[in-house]
């Protein structure tokens, strides 16, 4: 099966892509397998890991489950967050070992999209990109992006680019029907700088799966079945339940599901790349794609935003 694709960078990715945040945690090495060859089946050539994920278990898992069509795929993965008190940060040496340990569990000779997980405040912006440029200049990165990063830094890594050094193409951060803040700043500047953006969460944690409904407890096995007491009760207030499915039934009435809708949304937004959503079963995998050639009409979009205002539910 093929997908249209979008550019981030130089790269060339499916609509969809794959998250693999799942792997090594919610689901074992088998059913990680199964899970990346619905993907290649479903048409995803994107797949989106980080060194935290399952305690480094992520990359592990998802390079030997790609195994041979490495090399037909986009590779992203992200390094910076704490994996322990030597493993962390962005300071110039460390993202040479961090790479350098990426690229032994991923099993491969190059990432082809490196990405600071998040701002590190001890390091100057302009010390971490020139360590990047020089993992770009040795071949062993293809492109760079960053995460978790606001408007205003956005800004300042832009300025801090020496010229004709790699620059962050792609920016990765929460955004969903849910969770619209990105729509306030981060989207006007990556319009402004040529950046794409990755939304993660793109479901909402689970919430735009229709899974959960008002007055019982999250299905056994779920996402936020997981998920503390508190944490369970503030995502799934009744309000945002309520509106998930108003959305259900909006989406309904265009025969689709509420994924699908959650997906297709956001890649109206044409600064949008990729859409990543984690799976832990073929079937998830398949209901995420199936979203990719739905495009939305501007009386769809009104309907979205009289359920939930841009301003309204921010999870």
């Amino acid at each position: 099966m093929t997908m249209p694709t979008r550019r981030i960078g130089s790269l060339e990715v499916s609509v969809v892509g794959l998250g693999c945040n799942n792997f090594g945690g919610r689901i074992d090495e088998a059913r990680t397998k199964q899970v990346v060859d619905a993907a290649f089946d479903a048409g995803i050539t994107f797949f989106d890991t980080a060194d935290i994920y399952s305690g480094t278990r992520s990359e592990q898992l998802l390079g030997r489950a790609l195994g041979h069509r490495r090399h037909h795929v986009v590779v992203a993965t992200k390094f910076g967050m704490r994996i322990d008190d030597d493993h962390k940060g962005a300071k110039p040496a460390y993202v040479r070992r961090a790479l350098e340990d990426s690229l032994r569990r991923l099993g491969t000779d190059h990432v082809d999209l490196y990405q600071l997980h998040a701002p590190d405040p001890e390091t100057p912006i302009a010390d971490t990109l020139a360590a990047l440029d020089e993992q770009v200049r040795a071949g062993r990165v293809r492109e760079i992006g960053c995460s978790n990063f606001s408007a205003e830094q956005l800004r300042q890594a832009r300025q801090a680019v020496a010229d004709g050094a790699a620059r962050f193409v792609s920016v990765q951060n929460e955004y969903s029907i849910l969770h619209r803040r990105p729509e306030t700043d981060v989207l006007d500047e990556c319009a402004a700088g040529h950046t794409a953006f990755i939304p993660y969460y793109p479901l909402a944690r689970g919430l735009l799966t229709g899974k959960y409904h008002v007055g019982r407890p999250p299905p056994p096995g779920t996402r936020l079945a997981g998920a503390g007491v508190g944490q369970y009760e503030r995502l799934a207030s009744e309000a945002n339940l309520r509106a998930v499915e108003r959305l259900g039934e909006l989406a309904a009435r265009r025969r689709h599901t509420v994924v699908e809708l959650a997906i297709a949304w956001l890649l109206c937004r044409p600064q949008l790349a990729s859409v990543i959503a984690g799976a832990t079963s073929p079937d998830q995998v398949r209901a995420n794609t199936a979203a990719s050639g739905w495009e939305l009409s501007g009386e769809d979009l009104e309907a979205v935003d009289a359920v939930v205002h841009p301003e309204a539910v921010q999870i």
